[in-house]
């Protein structure tokens, strides 16, 4: 075998001609134009507009969570006074029995502040513990 018997394995393929003169002109490898072609150009980032659009939270200092927690008006399970009268007469009033009787619900698992009100009338004679009440309705229950 001499060297002009020698054939490639492989066809000899030809390079694709990419636009016109040598090395790709400008804009050759299809990119620029548009958008980012233009003076000024820099993309708004999609998620930034969203985060505009979110309302502000003003008014509560630095530590957020601690005044939250402090000026929370639910802070108290509120019980009135006429609601007691699902109790027998001599029964305990407290946090753990209102849960049992369904008339206050646990707060994130844990038993609530209870604080009792002076709407309604009570007709029982009931002994109240561990809950904080109103004046009014300390002067009714005496």
């Amino acid at each position: 075998m001499q060297t002009h018997q020698i054939k490639r394995t492989h066809k000899l393929k030809k390079a694709k001609q990419i636009a016109r003169g040598g090395r790709r002109g400008k804009q050759a490898g299809r990119g620029g134009k548009g958008q980012t072609a233009r003076a000024g150009s820099s993309v708004r980032p999609a998620l930034r507009d969203e985060i505009k659009k979110l309302p502000k939270l003003r008014g509560h200092g630095i530590n957020r969570s601690h005044t939250v927690v402090y000026k929370d008006p639910k802070r108290f399970a509120i019980v009135n006074l006429g609601s007691l009268n699902i109790f027998e007469d001599g029964e305990v009033v407290n946090p753990i029995s209102l849960v049992a009787k369904g008339l206050v619900s646990l707060r994130h698992g844990k038993m609530p502040v209870v604080k009792i009100l002076a709407k309604g009338e009570l007709t029982k004679k009931v002994k109240i513990e561990n809950c904080k009440v109103s004046k009014v309705a300390e002067e009714k229950l005496k």
